[in-house]
């Protein structure tokens, strides 16, 4: 992965995953997918699964340099993930066909990234 770096120029192209909310520019997603989910959400070289998965409104940045050193990464369910700049909400609806395969077919709970889930409701 290249550094994780968007010029002041770029932030405008900036979005975030909703899956695991890494923040990369538009061209990087469609590059590179996203680091940490691309096996489900076959983002690289997909606008329309880019559009439908990331989100251009999110708040908070969080930069990762040691994902599972971090207290704050462990908090925000990203100690598992690359490094990275990470945002603390993503705004958005994840389609329902890739909550499914999230859910049925990897076996694993989503947990929106926007902050209507929290820790207790669990």
């Amino acid at each position: 992965m290249s550094e994780n770096y968007a010029a002041p120029n770029q932030q405008r192209y900036l979005r975030a995953c909703m899956v695991c909310s890494i923040v990369m520019t538009l061209a990087r997603f469609r590059d590179e997918g996203c680091p940490n989910c691309e096996e489900f959400l076959h983002l690289q070289g997909s606008p329309d699964q880019i559009d439908s998965c990331t989100s251009q409104v999110f708040e908070g940045l969080i930069t990762v340099a040691h994902p599972s050193k971090s207290w704050v990464a462990k908090w925000q369910r990203i100690d598992k993930y690359v490094r990275g700049v990470y945002a603390t909400k993503v705004s958005g609806q994840l389609p329902d066909d890739v909550r499914a395969t999230i859910e049925e077919e990897l076996g694993q709970v989503y947990i929106p990234r926007d902050g209507t889930v929290t820790d207790a409701d669990q």
